[in-house]
C-alpha cells in the first residue's frame, strides 16, 4: 500500500482504534434507550451499529463512552475531506458570523462554488454548464433531475435501473428499485426498469464480457422493438457505482452503451453521482472512468464540504429551459454549505487528496484481492479509490448471499473500533467508504481488523 500523505497525519485522534467500554457502554446505552422512546421507529443505523458518537476528526470517531474508532463509512461518503476539517471549519465559522440563511439571493460563496463546479465538470460540460441548488437531500435533487429532463424533453418516461437508489421523495422512489422502500408507495411517473451490469451476479445469466453488452443490448432492444411497451421516454437516470446496492462497478462499456443510446433516441442521461462523486472513486466523477459526458450530475453528501447538508443538479446550458419559480425551496443553496463545499473541493485540489484516494485504494483493493483468494466466504470484491465493496457468500460456486455473516463481521468489527456499514441486494456487502484524508496506517490497522474477523467468520461458517 502507498505511503502516507504527510499533510493528513495530524487530522486524526491519536491511538485509533482503541476500544475502553465494550460498545455499547453505559453512557451509549442511556443515550439509545432515550432515543428509542420519544425518537422515531423510522431511525435505522443505531439498529445495526448501537453506539452514540461524542466528537470526530479525520477518520476518526469517539464515542460518548470514549471509545475511538477508524472511519470507514464517513457519513455514508459525505465527510470526504474529513471530520472537522480545520481549513473547512474556519470557513464555517467566518461564515456563520456573517449569514447564515439567503434564500438563493447571490451572495461570494454561492457564486464562487458555482464557478468551480462549472469549472470541475466532467468532459464536455466542464465551462458549458448550470447549476441549480435544490434543498438538503439527495432525494431532491433527483427530483429536480427528472422534473427538468421532463420540461427540456416534453417526454414523462424514464428507464431507471435494477439496484437503482435514488432517494426517498416520490419522484426519486418510482426510481429506486427496492421493494422494502416502495412497497404502498405511489409511483409517481411511468418508469422501466432495465438491468444493470451487475457482472458478478449478472441479470441475464452471461459471463463478463458478454454481460456488460447484454445488458445495453436488452435496452437497446427497448427502444428499437415496436412491440417492447416502452413510450414517450425523455430521461434515463443511472448510478455510475451503485453504491446502496453494494459497490456495484460496471465495466466502461456499459455506461459507454448508455451514452450511445441517449443520443440515438433524444433522451437526457442523468448520472446519479451522489454517493460516488467529489472524489470518492479517485476522479472527481465517478463517469470520468468511462470517458462519458452526461446531460444531468446529482450531487449531494460530499458538496456540503464537512458534513453540512446541500444538493443540487448541474446540467449542459442547452437544458436551462425551466422558468423562473419552476421549482422552488426555503433551503436551496445555504450559504454555510455553499461556502463550506468550495472549501472542500479548493481543499481537495491543493491537497491532491484525489491522488491520494486512488493510490491508497489501489493498495486496499489488491491487499482485499488477496483476501478473496484465501477466504471461502469472499465472493468478490469490488472497488474504485475509496469505494471498496467485500461480498460475502456461503459458497462460491453457487454465490448464495452470506447476510447473517456480514452482520457478524460488521458487528465484531464495531467492537475493536472499526466502523463500517452493509450494502447489498441481500445486505451481504461489507462497504469501505472512509473519508479521503484516511492515512495509510489508519487504513492498514482497519483492513488488518477485518481481515481477522473475517477469518474468524469464515471458520464458524
Amino acid at each position: 500500500m502507498s505511503k502516507s500523505n504527510d499533510s493528513f497525519d495530524d487530522l486524526h485522534f491519536p491511538d485509533a482504534p482503541s476500544i475502553k467500554v465494550t460498545p455499547p457502554g453505559p453512557k451509549a446505552k442511556d443515550l439509545l434507550a432515550r432515543q428509542a422512546r420519544l425518537d422515531s421507529r423510522a431511525v435505522i443505523y443505531p439498529l445495526s451499529l448501537p453506539t452514540a458518537w461524542e466528537s470526530a476528526k479525520g477518520a476518526t470517531l469517539r464515542d460518548v463512552d470514549g471509545n475511538l474508532y477508524v472511519d470507514l463509512y464517513a457519513g455514508i461518503s459525505v465527510v470526504n475531506v474529513g471530520h472537522q476539517n480545520p481549513l473547512v471549519l474556519d470557513i464555517l465559522m467566518k461564515q456563520a458570523s456573517r449569514l447564515v440563511h439567503a434564500l438563493d439571493f447571490p451572495m461570494e460563496p454561492r457564486i464562487k462554488l458555482i464557478e468551480k463546479l462549472v469549472e470541475i465538470a466532467p468532459g464536455k460540460m466542464k465551462n458549458n454548464s448550470k447549476v441549480f441548488f435544490g434543498s438538503p437531500s439527495g432525494g431532491d435533487a433527483v427530483e429536480a433531475s427528472l422534473k427538468l429532463a421532463r420540461v427540456f424533453s416534453k417526454k414523462p418516461g424514464v428507464v431507471a435501473f435494477e439496484g437503482g437508489y435514488h432517494g426517498q421523495c416520490i419522484g426519486a422512489l418510482s426510481v429506486t428499485s427496492k421493494r422494502s422502500y416502495r412497497t404502498g408507495m405511489p409511483c409517481s411517473i411511468p418508469v422501466v426498469r432495465a438491468p444493470y451490469a451487475y457482472c458478478y451476479r449478472c441479470p441475464l445469466g452471461k459471463e463478463y464480457p458478454d454481460c456488460a453488452a447484454g445488458c445495453v443490448e436488452f435496452i437497446d432492444r427497448l427502444f428499437r422493438d415496436p412491440e417492447s411497451g416502452l413510450v414517450d421516454v425523455g430521461a434515463m437516470i443511472v448510478e455510475p457505482i451503485q453504491g446502496e446496492s453494494g459497490i456495484v462497478i460496471p465495466p466502461d462499456e456499459f455506461l459507454q452503451g448508455l451514452r450511445r443510446i441517449c443520443d440515438e433516441n433524444s433522451v437526457v442521461l442523468i448520472l446519479d453521482e451522489i454517493q460516488a462523486g467529489f472524489g470518492r472513486t479517485g476522479k472527481m466523477w465517478a463517469c470520468e472512468h468511462s470517458g462519458i459526458t452526461p446531460d444531468i450530475i446529482t450531487m449531494a453528501k460530499a458538496l456540503g464540504g464537512i458534513g453540512l447538508p446541500n444538493s443540487g443538479i448541474m446540467y449542459r446550458k442547452e437544458l436551462d429551459v425551466w422558468e423562473p419559480a419552476t421549482y422552488v425551496g426555503t433551503f436551496r443553496g445555504n450559504v454555510l454549505a455553499c461556502a463550506c463545499g468550495l472549501a472542500g473541493i479548493e481543499y481537495m485540489e491543493s491537497k491532491k487528496v484525489l491522488e491520494h484516494a486512488a493510490t491508497l485504494g489501489k493498495g486496499v483493493l489488491s491487499r482485499l484481492k488477496d483476501m478473496e483468494k484465501d477466504s471461502k466466504i469472499v465472493g468478490e470484491v469490488r472497488g474504485r479509490g475509496l469505494m471498496l465493496g467485500v461480498e460475502f457468500v456461503e459458497d462460491k460456486k453457487t454465490k448464495k448471499p452470506l447476510t447473517e455473516g456480514a452482520t457478524k463481521i460488521q458487528r465484531k468489527c464495531f467492537e475493536r473500533g472499526i466502523v463500517g456499514m452493509k450494502a447489498g441486494h441481500f445486505a451481504n456487502v461489507f462497504r469501505f467508504l472512509p473519508p479521503l484524508v484516511i492515512t495509510k496506517e489508519l487504513m492498514d490497522k482497519a483492513v488488518t481488523i477485518f481481515e481477522e474477523v473475517v477469518k474468524e467468520v469464515g471458520r464458524s461458517t
